[in-house]
């Protein structure tokens, strides 16, 4: 709606000032700025360590440290914007996680492992409101029963945010396959879901 004249046009919605610009934050930190690395770093992380999860299991820390040091080196040379940085680091994590894979054996995730991971706060990702019914312990421990190529697909989407042309560049897939594979994941877990549900509703009954 337009304002008449001399009148003063409302203002627009405003940015939540307790939310970080996660843009700015990743032009600062590629012209050397701390405080902007920091911020991708916290919002990243969490997402970062529960994919690095299901490659490696409980070396997911390890890998993910590893991860955010290659970034530090390779960061002021990266050109893309929030997304490509997203997918970036998430192949950076990949690749570690595969030569973590080749030199020690893998092991997989432990209760105490999925309990960690639990407690690490995650920011809320719109990818599919069926997810939002998930527990994160609960998605956690069954995102990791999944098969491989599912599983990742799920958390590359789900958790870590990408949209399906770059979860495909990161796992050297076409988009179409990721899809498809996400797709079969959360169908899966929404089955679990509900087979849980009528579990539990037969042990109070």
């Amino acid at each position: 709606m337009r304002a008449a004249a001399g009148e003063m046009a409302p203002p627009g919605p405003q940015p939540d000032p307790a939310e970080p610009d996660l843009d700015e934050a990743l032009h600062a930190a590629r012209r050397g700025d701390e405080a902007g690395f920091v911020v991708l770093y916290r919002d990243l992380q969490p997402r970062l360590l529960r994919y690095a999860t299901v490659l490696v299991g409980g070396e997911a820390e390890d890998v993910t440290a590893e991860t955010w040091l290659q970034v530090t080196r390779d960061l002021r040379g990266f050109v893309g914007d929030l997304d490509g940085f997203r997918g970036w680091v998430s192949t950076i994590c990949r690749n570690r996680a595969m030569d973590a894979a080749r030199t020690r054996t893998r092991r997989p995730a432990s209760p105490a492992d999925i309990a960690v991971l639990a407690a690490v706060p995650e920011p809320r990702q719109p990818y599919d409101a069926g997810m939002e019914a998930l527990s994160t312990r609960w998605a956690m421990e069954h995102i990791l029963a999944l098969p491989q190529a599912e599983a990742e697909a799920v958390l590359l989407r789900a958790v870590v945010g990408l949209d399906a042309p770059a979860a495909a560049r990161v796992l050297g897939k076409r988009p179409g396959t990721v899809r498809v594979a996400a797709h079969r994941g959360l169908r899966r877990l929404a089955r679990r879901l509900e087979t849980d549900r009528w579990s539990a509703g037969d042990e109070h009954a």
